[in-house]
Protein backbone atom coordinates (compact mmCIF):
# COMPACT_ATOMS: atom_id res chain seq x y z
CA UNK A 1 0.00 0.00 0.00
CA UNK A 2 0.92 3.20 -0.89
CA UNK A 3 1.18 6.18 1.48
CA UNK A 4 0.89 10.00 0.77
CA UNK A 5 0.06 13.22 2.17
CA UNK A 6 -1.72 14.17 -1.26
CA UNK A 7 -5.84 13.33 -1.58
CA UNK A 8 -7.18 12.33 -4.52
CA UNK A 9 -9.65 15.04 -6.26
CA UNK A 10 -12.80 14.39 -5.87
CA UNK A 11 -13.87 17.11 -8.16
CA UNK A 12 -12.34 14.29 -11.64
CA UNK A 13 -14.49 11.64 -11.69
CA UNK A 14 -14.11 11.07 -15.19
CA UNK A 15 -11.82 8.67 -16.96
CA UNK A 16 -10.72 11.54 -19.85
CA UNK A 17 -10.53 14.81 -17.41
CA UNK A 18 -7.90 12.80 -14.91
CA UNK A 19 -6.09 11.21 -18.01
CA UNK A 20 -6.13 14.90 -19.63
CA UNK A 21 -5.05 16.25 -15.94
CA UNK A 22 -2.92 14.23 -15.42
CA UNK A 23 -1.17 14.43 -19.06
CA UNK A 24 -0.90 18.43 -18.19
CA UNK A 25 0.74 18.15 -15.17
CA UNK A 26 3.41 15.66 -16.26
CA UNK A 27 4.00 18.21 -19.30
CA UNK A 28 4.60 20.56 -16.36
CA UNK A 29 7.52 19.22 -15.01
CA UNK A 30 9.49 20.34 -17.47
CA UNK A 31 8.05 23.99 -16.35
CA UNK A 32 9.49 26.55 -13.59
CA UNK A 33 6.50 25.24 -11.70
CA UNK A 34 7.81 21.70 -11.60
CA UNK A 35 7.28 21.32 -7.83
CA UNK A 36 3.70 22.37 -7.73
CA UNK A 37 3.05 20.39 -11.05
CA UNK A 38 4.75 17.10 -9.05
CA UNK A 39 2.30 17.51 -6.64
CA UNK A 40 -0.59 17.25 -8.79
CA UNK A 41 0.86 14.35 -10.69
CA UNK A 42 0.82 12.55 -7.43
CA UNK A 43 -2.32 13.32 -6.51
CA UNK A 44 -3.52 12.09 -10.07
CA UNK A 45 -1.34 8.83 -10.12
CA UNK A 46 -3.20 8.11 -6.75
CA UNK A 47 -6.99 8.87 -8.66
CA UNK A 48 -5.82 6.77 -11.14
CA UNK A 49 -4.71 4.07 -8.63
CA UNK A 50 -7.88 4.02 -7.42
CA UNK A 51 -10.11 4.10 -10.89
CA UNK A 52 -8.37 1.52 -11.37
CA UNK A 53 -8.16 -0.87 -8.46
CA UNK A 54 -10.71 0.30 -6.27
CA UNK A 55 -10.72 2.63 -3.10
CA UNK A 56 -11.58 -0.01 -0.04
CA UNK A 57 -15.03 1.34 -0.34
CA UNK A 58 -16.04 0.80 -3.80
CA UNK A 59 -15.04 -1.75 -6.63
CA UNK A 60 -13.42 -0.97 -9.77
CA UNK A 61 -16.12 -0.20 -12.47
CA UNK A 62 -14.70 -2.09 -15.83
CA UNK A 63 -16.58 0.33 -18.07
CA UNK A 64 -13.88 3.57 -16.36
CA UNK A 65 -11.11 1.22 -16.42
CA UNK A 66 -11.68 0.39 -20.59
CA UNK A 67 -12.49 3.93 -20.89
CA UNK A 68 -9.19 5.39 -19.22
CA UNK A 69 -7.05 2.74 -20.84
CA UNK A 70 -8.35 4.25 -24.45
CA UNK A 71 -7.47 7.92 -23.15
CA UNK A 72 -4.25 6.75 -21.61
CA UNK A 73 -3.18 5.77 -25.10
CA UNK A 74 -5.21 8.53 -27.30
CA UNK A 75 -3.53 11.32 -25.16
CA UNK A 76 0.35 9.83 -25.36
CA UNK A 77 -0.20 9.67 -21.57
CA UNK A 78 1.60 5.87 -21.56
CA UNK A 79 4.81 7.48 -23.41
CA UNK A 80 5.12 10.58 -20.74
CA UNK A 81 4.55 7.49 -18.09
CA UNK A 82 7.61 5.80 -19.30
CA UNK A 83 9.58 9.61 -20.12
CA UNK A 84 8.47 10.94 -16.89
CA UNK A 85 9.40 8.26 -14.46
CA UNK A 86 12.74 9.35 -13.60
CA UNK A 87 10.87 12.68 -12.37
CA UNK A 88 8.84 11.21 -9.95
CA UNK A 89 9.19 10.07 -6.02
CA UNK A 90 8.95 6.58 -4.79
CA UNK A 91 5.13 5.91 -4.09
CA UNK A 92 4.50 7.72 -6.99
CA UNK A 93 7.03 5.36 -8.78
CA UNK A 94 5.01 2.42 -7.29
CA UNK A 95 1.75 3.46 -7.82
CA UNK A 96 2.16 3.96 -11.36
CA UNK A 97 4.13 0.50 -11.66
CA UNK A 98 0.93 -1.08 -10.18
CA UNK A 99 -1.08 0.47 -12.46
CA UNK A 100 1.13 -0.33 -15.53
CA UNK A 101 0.31 -3.89 -15.17
CA UNK A 102 -3.32 -3.04 -14.96
CA UNK A 103 -3.34 -1.12 -18.02
CA UNK A 104 -1.85 -3.54 -20.27
CA UNK A 105 -4.65 -6.02 -19.34
CA UNK A 106 -7.24 -4.24 -20.46
CA UNK A 107 -9.09 -5.84 -23.85
CA UNK A 108 -10.85 -3.15 -25.73
CA UNK A 109 -13.15 -4.78 -28.32
CA UNK A 110 -11.10 -7.58 -28.19
CA UNK A 111 -7.69 -5.55 -28.17
CA UNK A 112 -5.26 -4.85 -25.83
CA UNK A 113 -5.24 -1.31 -26.43
CA UNK A 114 -2.21 -0.32 -24.36
CA UNK A 115 -0.52 -3.54 -26.01
CA UNK A 116 -0.74 -2.45 -29.25
CA UNK A 117 0.25 1.52 -28.24
CA UNK A 118 3.69 -0.29 -27.25
CA UNK A 119 3.52 -2.08 -30.81
CA UNK A 120 3.50 1.59 -32.23
CA UNK A 121 6.02 3.01 -29.73
CA UNK A 122 8.64 0.35 -29.80
CA UNK A 123 11.27 2.77 -28.71
CA UNK A 124 9.53 2.82 -25.32
CA UNK A 125 10.52 -0.71 -24.93
CA UNK A 126 14.18 0.53 -25.51
CA UNK A 127 13.86 3.37 -22.87
CA UNK A 128 12.51 0.56 -20.08
CA UNK A 129 15.56 -1.94 -21.26
CA UNK A 130 18.09 1.21 -20.87
CA UNK A 131 16.87 2.04 -17.18
CA UNK A 132 18.52 -0.87 -15.07
CA UNK A 133 21.71 1.70 -15.60
CA UNK A 134 19.53 4.00 -13.59
CA UNK A 135 19.59 2.76 -10.17
CA UNK A 136 16.54 4.91 -8.70
CA UNK A 137 14.63 3.54 -11.22
CA UNK A 138 15.67 -0.02 -12.14
CA UNK A 139 13.48 -2.11 -10.36
CA UNK A 140 10.54 -0.12 -11.37
CA UNK A 141 11.29 -0.57 -15.05
CA UNK A 142 12.63 -3.90 -14.64
CA UNK A 143 8.90 -4.63 -13.22
CA UNK A 144 6.89 -2.34 -15.95
CA UNK A 145 9.15 -4.36 -18.73
CA UNK A 146 8.33 -8.00 -17.67
CA UNK A 147 4.75 -6.84 -17.72
CA UNK A 148 5.45 -5.98 -21.24
CA UNK A 149 7.20 -9.24 -22.61
CA UNK A 150 4.33 -11.30 -21.31
CA UNK A 151 2.80 -10.87 -24.61
CA UNK A 152 4.96 -12.25 -27.47
CA UNK A 153 5.01 -9.79 -30.18
CA UNK A 154 6.85 -7.08 -27.03
CA UNK A 155 8.89 -9.96 -26.19
CA UNK A 156 10.15 -10.74 -29.74
CA UNK A 157 11.03 -6.98 -30.13
CA UNK A 158 13.16 -7.02 -27.47
CA UNK A 159 15.01 -10.55 -28.13
CA UNK A 160 15.57 -9.10 -31.79
CA UNK A 161 16.83 -5.75 -30.56
CA UNK A 162 20.21 -4.16 -30.03
CA UNK A 163 18.99 -3.49 -26.37
CA UNK A 164 18.81 -7.18 -25.71
CA UNK A 165 22.57 -7.36 -25.55
CA UNK A 166 22.52 -5.10 -22.38
CA UNK A 167 21.04 -7.60 -19.98
CA UNK A 168 24.34 -9.71 -20.61
CA UNK A 169 25.85 -6.62 -18.62
CA UNK A 170 23.02 -6.32 -16.56
CA UNK A 171 22.94 -9.42 -14.89
CA UNK A 172 26.67 -9.64 -13.71
CA UNK A 173 26.09 -5.18 -12.09
CA UNK A 174 27.84 -5.29 -8.61
CA UNK A 175 23.95 -4.12 -7.33
CA UNK A 176 22.50 -7.16 -5.95
CA UNK A 177 19.41 -6.13 -6.31
CA UNK A 178 19.36 -4.69 -9.66
CA UNK A 179 21.48 -7.75 -11.36
CA UNK A 180 18.89 -10.35 -9.69
CA UNK A 181 16.04 -8.10 -11.27
CA UNK A 182 17.97 -8.28 -14.70
CA UNK A 183 18.01 -11.76 -14.23
CA UNK A 184 14.45 -12.60 -13.84
CA UNK A 185 13.60 -10.56 -16.93
CA UNK A 186 16.19 -11.92 -18.82
CA UNK A 187 14.58 -15.58 -17.48
CA UNK A 188 11.45 -14.05 -18.85
CA UNK A 189 12.72 -13.09 -22.60
CA UNK A 190 14.52 -16.69 -23.07
CA UNK A 191 11.08 -18.78 -21.38
CA UNK A 192 7.86 -17.06 -21.77
CA UNK A 193 7.21 -17.56 -25.86
CA UNK A 194 8.33 -20.64 -26.67
CA UNK A 195 7.85 -19.98 -30.72
CA UNK A 196 9.28 -16.80 -30.49
CA UNK A 197 12.79 -17.82 -28.08
CA UNK A 198 13.06 -21.08 -30.76
CA UNK A 199 13.16 -18.86 -33.82
CA UNK A 200 15.65 -16.06 -32.28
CA UNK A 201 17.99 -18.99 -31.10
CA UNK A 202 17.90 -19.92 -34.30
CA UNK A 203 18.36 -16.97 -36.14
CA UNK A 204 21.22 -15.38 -33.60
CA UNK A 205 23.04 -18.59 -32.24
CA UNK A 206 26.47 -17.67 -33.38
CA UNK A 207 26.24 -14.29 -31.17
CA UNK A 208 24.17 -15.26 -28.65
CA UNK A 209 25.68 -18.23 -27.24
CA UNK A 210 29.27 -16.48 -27.36
CA UNK A 211 27.86 -14.05 -25.30
CA UNK A 212 26.03 -16.91 -23.05
CA UNK A 213 29.42 -18.71 -22.76
CA UNK A 214 30.74 -15.72 -21.15
CA UNK A 215 28.42 -15.56 -18.28
CA UNK A 216 29.11 -19.80 -17.84
CA UNK A 217 32.58 -18.52 -17.21
CA UNK A 218 31.89 -15.64 -14.83
CA UNK A 219 33.88 -14.96 -11.81
CA UNK A 220 30.22 -14.38 -9.85
CA UNK A 221 28.62 -17.29 -8.35
CA UNK A 222 25.04 -16.29 -8.56
CA UNK A 223 25.37 -15.57 -12.33
CA UNK A 224 27.66 -18.52 -13.24
CA UNK A 225 25.34 -20.85 -11.72
CA UNK A 226 21.84 -18.97 -12.43
CA UNK A 227 23.15 -18.55 -15.87
CA UNK A 228 23.63 -22.76 -15.96
CA UNK A 229 20.21 -23.47 -14.53
CA UNK A 230 18.29 -20.92 -17.65
CA UNK A 231 20.41 -22.76 -20.13
CA UNK A 232 19.61 -26.31 -18.91
CA UNK A 233 15.73 -25.19 -18.99
CA UNK A 234 15.35 -23.44 -22.26
CA UNK A 235 18.17 -25.32 -24.27
CA UNK A 236 16.15 -28.47 -23.43
CA UNK A 237 12.39 -27.63 -24.18
CA UNK A 238 11.54 -29.14 -27.34
CA UNK A 239 10.94 -26.16 -29.85
CA UNK A 240 14.24 -25.84 -29.30
CA UNK A 241 15.58 -29.17 -30.13
CA UNK A 242 17.64 -27.94 -33.57
CA UNK A 243 19.31 -25.49 -31.55
CA UNK A 244 20.14 -28.27 -28.69
CA UNK A 245 21.58 -30.63 -30.96
CA UNK A 246 23.68 -27.73 -32.88
CA UNK A 247 24.80 -26.68 -29.36
CA UNK A 248 26.08 -30.46 -28.30
CA UNK A 249 28.24 -30.88 -31.53
CA UNK A 250 30.34 -27.54 -30.53
CA UNK A 251 33.56 -28.13 -29.06
CA UNK A 252 34.08 -25.23 -27.35
CA UNK A 253 31.04 -25.43 -25.27
CA UNK A 254 32.00 -29.32 -24.39
CA UNK A 255 34.91 -27.82 -23.00
CA UNK A 256 33.42 -24.73 -20.91
CA UNK A 257 30.86 -27.77 -18.92
CA UNK A 258 34.23 -29.86 -18.31
CA UNK A 259 35.35 -27.05 -16.48
CA UNK A 260 31.92 -26.40 -14.88
CA UNK A 261 32.35 -30.10 -13.73
CA UNK A 262 35.41 -29.01 -11.81
CA UNK A 263 33.84 -25.96 -10.39
CA UNK A 264 34.43 -25.79 -6.31
CA UNK A 265 30.57 -25.51 -5.83
CA UNK A 266 28.90 -28.87 -6.02
CA UNK A 267 25.33 -27.09 -7.32
CA UNK A 268 27.52 -26.13 -10.03
CA UNK A 269 28.82 -29.17 -11.01
CA UNK A 270 25.53 -30.74 -10.94
CA UNK A 271 23.96 -28.01 -12.98
CA UNK A 272 26.77 -28.37 -15.41
CA UNK A 273 26.47 -32.66 -15.50
CA UNK A 274 22.87 -32.31 -16.56
CA UNK A 275 23.98 -30.55 -19.53
CA UNK A 276 27.22 -32.51 -19.84
CA UNK A 277 25.74 -35.59 -20.18
CA UNK A 278 23.33 -34.54 -23.43
CA UNK A 279 27.15 -33.81 -24.85
CA UNK A 280 27.92 -37.80 -24.04
CA UNK A 281 24.26 -39.29 -24.76
CA UNK A 282 24.68 -37.82 -28.23
CA UNK A 283 24.92 -40.22 -31.05
CA UNK A 284 26.44 -38.28 -33.60
CA UNK A 285 29.06 -36.75 -31.52
CA UNK A 286 31.84 -35.00 -33.66
CA UNK A 287 35.42 -37.16 -33.85
CA UNK A 288 36.75 -34.15 -31.47
CA UNK A 289 34.44 -34.38 -28.77
CA UNK A 290 34.55 -38.41 -29.15
CA UNK A 291 38.17 -38.03 -28.44
CA UNK A 292 38.02 -35.35 -25.68
CA UNK A 293 35.67 -37.84 -23.99
CA UNK A 294 38.05 -40.71 -24.11
CA UNK A 295 41.27 -38.92 -23.08
CA UNK A 296 40.04 -37.71 -19.88
CA UNK A 297 37.73 -40.99 -19.01
CA UNK A 298 39.07 -41.63 -16.12
CA UNK A 299 38.88 -38.09 -14.51
CA UNK A 300 35.35 -37.70 -15.59
CA UNK A 301 34.66 -41.06 -13.90
CA UNK A 302 36.06 -39.70 -10.74
CA UNK A 303 34.50 -36.64 -11.05
CA UNK A 304 31.06 -37.94 -11.76
CA UNK A 305 31.31 -40.33 -9.08
CA UNK A 306 31.03 -37.80 -6.10
CA UNK A 307 28.57 -35.57 -7.85
CA UNK A 308 24.71 -36.56 -5.95
CA UNK A 309 23.43 -37.24 -9.36
CA UNK A 310 20.29 -39.95 -10.39
CA UNK A 311 21.89 -43.54 -10.30
CA UNK A 312 19.58 -44.35 -13.36
CA UNK A 313 22.38 -42.91 -15.75
CA UNK A 314 25.86 -44.05 -14.76
CA UNK A 315 29.16 -42.94 -15.10
CA UNK A 316 30.17 -45.83 -16.37
CA UNK A 317 27.24 -46.61 -18.58
CA UNK A 318 27.39 -42.80 -19.70
CA UNK A 319 31.14 -43.28 -20.39
CA UNK A 320 30.89 -45.94 -22.21
CA UNK A 321 31.29 -44.84 -25.39
CA UNK A 322 34.03 -42.58 -25.08
CA UNK A 323 36.39 -45.57 -22.77
CA UNK A 324 35.16 -47.54 -26.42
CA UNK A 325 37.37 -45.24 -28.20
CA UNK A 326 40.50 -45.29 -26.06
CA UNK A 327 43.08 -47.08 -27.92
CA UNK A 328 45.33 -46.90 -24.32
CA UNK A 329 43.93 -47.02 -21.05
CA UNK A 330 44.49 -43.03 -20.07
CA UNK A 331 46.14 -42.11 -16.55
CA UNK A 332 44.35 -39.98 -14.64
CA UNK A 333 44.90 -36.08 -15.15
CA UNK A 334 44.81 -33.00 -13.51
CA UNK A 335 43.57 -31.13 -16.23
CA UNK A 336 41.30 -31.54 -19.03
CA UNK A 337 43.11 -33.08 -22.06
CA UNK A 338 41.85 -31.30 -24.96
CA UNK A 339 44.02 -31.18 -27.88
Amino acid sequence: MSFSFFKPSRGRSSPAELVKAMRDSILALDTKTAAKALEDVEKNIISMRQMLSGDGEAEPSQEQISQMALEICKEDVLSLFVQKLPSLGWDARKDLVHCWGILLRQKVDSTYCCVEYIENHLDLLDFLVVCYNNKEIALNCGSMLRECIKYPTLAKYVLESTSFELFFKYVELPNFDIASDALSTFKDLLSKHETEVSQFLSDHYEQFFELYDKLLTSSNYVTKRQSLKLLSEFLLEAPNSQTMKRYILEVRYLKTLMALLKDSSKNVQILAFHIFKVFVANPNKPREIKDILAKNHQELLMILHNLPVSKAFTCENMLRPANELAVHQEPPTCCWQVN
